[in-house]
């Protein structure tokens, strides 16, 4: 596994090449691009460009309340907005933009987590309708899942195809849902507590390649790590303002080499770890300057190593990109 190495500064040499750490150690993050409005997602054609100079400018739909974001294994971005009180999705290779959950059976009010499966199909907790609701990759619905009395207020949820089974994490109930790909509970992880396998307020959570499932237990300040049949593997983090400690922990997410990633929005930046729990890197400091953040929430990672993070008082998503490459360990 490539190993990073501790440091929080960012290299300032010019917006366009943002990137931690600072040379001349060799980088491993590296800021993108954001997206914050439908423009950021048109086609800048000489047509779109000489309406605009005669008619003026479409009024563009801007992010209002980001959470929750998932890239789907065509690029398209999918932002679960609770302000909008729907999923927006940001279409950038094909220059479009959509809005799912507007109305019928799949009618969202207040989504606060999003994944795809292989298929694309979109995969939504709503937190106010208590509920998780499934459509296609188009944004038909497809079904509901969640009988009254199952979940109470679920927020993160995750996949894992191979056998089987979506993940929620139901905040309130202080527990993980695990459903069948039907929508039938088939087991429960987790009650409230301190102890190893108890959680306190749980918001968002990740698969990893080997059905290892990471849990954000926030109000415990921890990661909580299972195996794919629950059972309690490890914990790492805790409250405080040390190196590889928690104050506000929101998202999570795992690149391809196994690195977890866990957002602190009290410390507006993300922190790296390794499998053992081991800080290796962060990046990101309050600002809204390119790369950086205010308030930030979910994260996504997707194949190709690409890294969202919902920015959430910036209104905006940012993305980075996790380097690949690189074997020495060094210390701070």
């Amino acid at each position: 596994m490539a190993i990073l190495f501790i440091t929080g500064c960012a290299s300032t040499r010019k917006e366009a090449d943002l990137i931690w750490p600072l040379p001349p150690d060799p980088p491993r993050i590296k800021y993108l691009y954001s997206i914050s409005t439908t423009d950021d997602v048109r086609e800048k054609t000489f047509g779109r460009k000489l309406k605009e100079i005669i008619i003026g400018r479409d009024v563009a739909s801007s992010l209002a309340k980001p959470y929750a974001v998932h890239a789907d294994s065509e690029g398209r971005i999918l932002v679960a907005d609770s302000a909008w009180g729907k999923v927006l999705v940001f279409d950038r290779k094909n220059h479009k933009f959509s809005v799912i959950g507007e109305s019928g059976a799949g009618i969202l009010s207040k989504p606060l987590g999003v994944t795809t499966d292989s298929l694309n199909n979109i995969y939504v907790t709503d937190s106010a309708q208590n509920r998780v609701i499934v459509y296609d990759k188009d944004g038909n619905f497809i079904k509901a899942m969640g009988k009254q009395g199952d979940f109470d207020q679920p927020v993160g949820i995750a996949l894992n195809e191979e056998i089987g089974q979506v993940y929620v994490v139901d905040t309130k109930k202080h527990n993980i849902q695990i459903l069948d790909m039907d929508g039938n509970v088939v087991k429960t992880i987790g009650q409230r507590g301190t102890m190893d396998g108890e959680f306190n307020f749980p918001t968002n959570i990740d698969v990893g390649k080997d059905g290892t499932i990471y849990v954000m237990d926030s109000f415990n300040f921890r990661v909580q790590v299972f195996g794919k049949d629950g059972a309690f593997l490890r914990k790492f983090g805790g409250v405080g303002t040390g190196l590889g400690m928690f104050s506000k922990p929101k998202g999570i997410a795992l690149d391809s080499e196994g690195h977890i990633y866990v957002v602190d929005a009290a410390f507006n930046n993300v922190q790296i770890f390794d499998n053992e729990g081991k800080l290796l890197l962060f990046f990101g400091e309050m600002g809204n300057k390119p790369g950086l953040f205010w308030l930030p929430a979910g994260m996504d990672i997707d194949e190709e190593n690409n890294i969202y993070v919902a920015d959430q008082y910036n209104r905006r998503i940012n993305v980075y990109k996790f380097l690949v490459g690189g074997d020495t360990i060094q210390t701070q």
